[in-house]
């Protein structure tokens, strides 16, 4: 392990010593690249200078065990050494193991009605509700970039962001079916109804991340119109991107200009081509992405939403919330730690060759 920790180390000297490079402060993209690399890799650094400190000193501290005069100072140190020694060995383990590049990253959601009519419409609107309650709670900036209503309370899409450092390593688990078991309030016979939504949670993609050249975009314009049909304003400010060779569409009309629109589109462009990148590199490693979307049928599902029982279940770890009204008001913290917790007991289990249980 000390070869690769000083392969790590050697590998921090050097970013810093192109940081002060005369060459490289000129380069924007390159400054941010670099600045990046340095941040992934500090806390790690750090705890590994710690631990070469740790051995010095506990190899300081045997070599004066032979001096009768030394003899006990000597001992005292050399056993809080041989305790400090395996812990710092611990910490670093953990922290060699493989990171999710996207972790720090602000995140693009999107969310959808699948089966289920109306009843699928207003709990994708509650989702919204319940994610931009969770986000408010931890002081994170949101905004909703693309919304499209139905007039009834219920929702067709929407598409909004959270611009905060680490949200994604909170909220990725979210990908997937969530599905509600209630009585609707339009159901006069009182039964249960089972409706779907989609939930996409998407790293977003800055300029370093994906370059997106301009030949490959159709850009069209329209008019916002509201969930009605009714145009909002005169002028075309909505904007519609098609990157052709994917054939990814994205739309934005809740800005009010058109400039605004577009840089909120290409934002949302950035994130889907990276995530379609990530993915196929997954694949191509034999490592298909887990928690996908699937189809929204109600037989798919990471999470169900029992009302009537005022129990939120996760399927993929087996884990139960039982306030339904305050998981809903974006209480939700316990369970992400839960989703979290399972992921990285799964990637350590894998480290050290063993089975999880898990499906995360």
């Amino acid at each position: 392990m000390l070869d690769k920790l000083v392969e790590i180390e050697k590998r921090f000297e050097e970013i810093e010593a192109q940081l002060q490079d005369p060459a490289v402060v000129t380069q924007p993209l390159e400054l941010q690249r670099l600045g990046k690399a340095r941040a992934e890799i500090a806390d790690l650094v750090e705890v590994i200078r710690q631990y070469r400190r740790a051995l010095r000193e506990l190899d300081d501290a045997e070599s004066l065990l032979s001096n009768p005069e030394m003899h006990s100072l000597a001992q005292s140190e050399v056993d809080r050494l041989k305790v400090e020694v395996p812990e710092l060995e611990e910490r670093l383990r953990l922290m060699m193991l493989p990171k999710d590049p996207n972790d720090d990253k602000s995140v693009i959601v999107e969310i959808r009605p699948a089966a289920g009519g109306d009843e699928a419409g207003l709990f994708a609107n509650e989702l919204l509700r319940m994610y931009l309650r969770y986000a408010e709670r931890r002081k994170w900036k949101t905004e909703v970039i693309e919304l499209e209503e139905s007039g009834i309370g219920a929702i067709n899409r929407v598409v909004f962001s959270i611009d905060a450092h680490g949200a994604y390593s909170q909220l990725k688990h979210e990908s997937g079916v969530h599905r509600v078991q209630r009585v609707p309030a339009t159901e006069s016979g009182g039964r249960i109804h089972t409706s779907t939504a989609t939930v996409a949670v998407l790293p977003e993609a800055e300029e370093v991340d994906v370059h997106v050249d301009e030949k490959d975009l159709e850009i069209s314009t329209f008019r916002s119109s509201s969930a009605g049909g009714q145009h909002v304003q005169k002028n075309e400010t909505a904007i519609r991107i098609i990157h052709r060779p994917t054939g990814v569409v994205v739309t934005c009309q809740d800005e009010r200009s058109q400039q605004q629109n577009k840089l909120r589109a290409m934002q949302v462009l950035r994130a889907k081509l990276y995530q379609a990148e990530q993915e196929r590199l997954a694949k191509e490693r034999g490592e298909l992405r887990r928690g996908q979307i699937g189809s929204g049928d109600r037989s798919e599902k990471i999470r169900t939403y029992n009302f009537p029982q005022s129990r939120i279940t996760d399927h993929r770890i087996g884990a139960d919330a039982h306030n339904t009204i305050a998981f809903m008001d974006g209480d939700i913290q316990g369970m992400l730690d839960a989703l979290n917790q399972a992921a990285e007991a799964k990637k350590l289990a894998e480290e050290l060759g063993e089975t999880a249980g898990t499906t995360l």
